[in-house]
């Protein structure tokens, strides 16, 4: 007969796998983003109606990441740490920033084609910052992984 483990050694893999999915997913859904204001260059309020879309499935991806987080410090060995609190700290930031960028983009008069260009611009500076936020976390937790690096 074979060993015997806990059920919960399973279920804590299964959410840490089902976590570094959901990051996975979160930068490609981050790259796809910057093809939103290529997709509506000439057409500024399908520009609004695209940004709309894409801060509500942001925010969707970026829920199921911390809830997946959360659920495996809890279910885990995983005590509160610095690396655990940097986390959380750019989940907050990168949450605040997306909803303030969709209320300026959704009270903007985009009739004004400086405005629209201004947006785009945005839009764009925006999602870089994201995107730098969410490889740095990576790489930092792929570094802790190996040892090379402790948060």
């Amino acid at each position: 007969m074979g060993h015997w483990y806990p059920l919960g050694v399973f279920m804590i893999a299964e959410i840490v796998a089902t976590h570094s999915i959901l990051v996975k997913l979160f930068l490609v859904f981050l790259i796809a983003g910057f093809f939103i204001p290529k997709m509506t260059a000439h057409e500024p309020f399908k520009f609004r109606k695209a940004s709309f879309i894409y801060t509500m499935i942001f925010q969707a991806i970026a829920t199921m990441i911390a809830f997946t987080g959360i659920v495996a410090m809890v279910m885990g060995t995983y005590h509160f740490s610095p690396d655990i609190l940097l986390m959380i700290l750019i989940w907050g930031a990168m949450m605040f920033i997306e909803i303030k960028k969709y209320k300026v983009i959704k009270i903007a008069k985009l009739t004004e084609p400086q405005t629209h260009t201004l947006l785009k611009g945005l839009f764009y500076k925006i999602s870089a910052v994201q995107l730098f936020l969410v490889v740095v976390m990576v790489v930092l937790m792929i570094l802790k992984a190996k040892g090379i690096f402790n948060v």
